[in-house]
């Protein structure tokens, strides 16, 4: 894959982790303003479940982040496209679908 076409799917793939972040931590917060008002006995164990699920996103979020990151030095080192295990190439087809992928599939299956 030639570096432009990575750079072009590794920023998109940036824009849409930060937008949802964005999105998540809103909606955290709204969970949050949530749980501490008054209610119902059942309310409040719905709610800590909310905010418990939105931390669980945004962490993900944020690994898809630091993956993006070590695909963009992967990028500036001459490495992006090469198994960070063996060396082999990525084919593109696999990078398309995830600018982010640092295995082969094969090398992903196997563990």
């Amino acid at each position: 894959m030639d570096e432009h076409r990575a750079r072009e799917l590794l920023d998109a793939e940036r824009r849409r982790v930060e937008d949802a972040l964005r999105d998540e931590a809103g909606a955290g917060e709204e969970d949050r303003s949530a749980a501490s008002e008054t209610g119902d006995i059942a309310d409040p164990a719905e709610r800590l479940t909310a905010e418990q699920v939105d931390d669980a996103l945004a962490g993900g979020l944020r690994q898809r982040l630091a993956a993006i990151d070590r695909a963009e030095a992967r990028l500036a080192a001459g490495t992006y496209g090469l198994s960070v295990r063996s060396g082999v190439p990525i084919p593109d087809q696999r990078l398309e679908a995830d600018p982010t992928a640092e295995l082969t599939a094969e090398e992903a299956a196997s563990g």
